[in-house]
């Protein structure tokens, strides 16, 4: 298989999605959820996906669609649309999949995917983790990985506006 295909094979819709966990699941593999915009790809984002990744075996992205950014960041946003922020995530070796869902929030997604692991930046509490009391009801846990200090996308594009 051609790599880019590789890349683009795991960038797939909530069906497929699903059927992928199942199969994971039933080879006793532990499946790590997070979740976010990942507008512009940092140093930040590339250390809580790693230690993300660490939680568990096979590694899993909800990405917010196009619109459920513009409503969450404001009508500049993304500065990348949703298909090259997937194909980002996609091309990186810890990520097993990646998945666009286009509500607010990714609890639909959480429920039904149901990880083992629901994982979020340090910037965020535990208890009011979107998702994590659908995660910790059907027995799995929710981590928080420290922040890299100084790296955000906003910050990113204030500086780049001040240029």
């Amino acid at each position: 298989m051609k790599a880019s295909n590789q890349v683009t094979n795991k960038i797939v819709d909530r069906d497929e999605l699903t059927r992928m966990v199942s199969r994971w699941h039933l080879l006793s593999k532990k499946v790590v959820f997070t979740n976010g915009c990942f507008d512009i790809l940092h140093q930040g984002h590339l250390e809580v996906l790693s230690r993300a990744a660490e939680q568990g075996d096979i590694l899993v992205i909800g990405v917010n669609a196009d619109a459920s950014v513009q409503r969450l960041k404001g009508p500049e946003r993304p500065v990348n649309n949703e298909d090259f922020r997937s194909l980002m995530l996609a091309s990186l070796s810890m990520v097993d999949a990646v998945c666009i869902f286009s509500e607010d929030t990714p609890l639909e997604l959480i429920s039904q995917v149901l990880p083992d692991v629901l994982v979020k930046g340090g910037d965020y509490d535990p208890e009011t983790i979107v998702g994590s009391d659908v995660v910790r009801q059907h027995g799995g846990r929710v981590v928080t990985i420290p922040l890299v200090e100084g790296y955000s996308t906003s910050n990113l594009i204030q500086k780049i506006r001040s240029l």
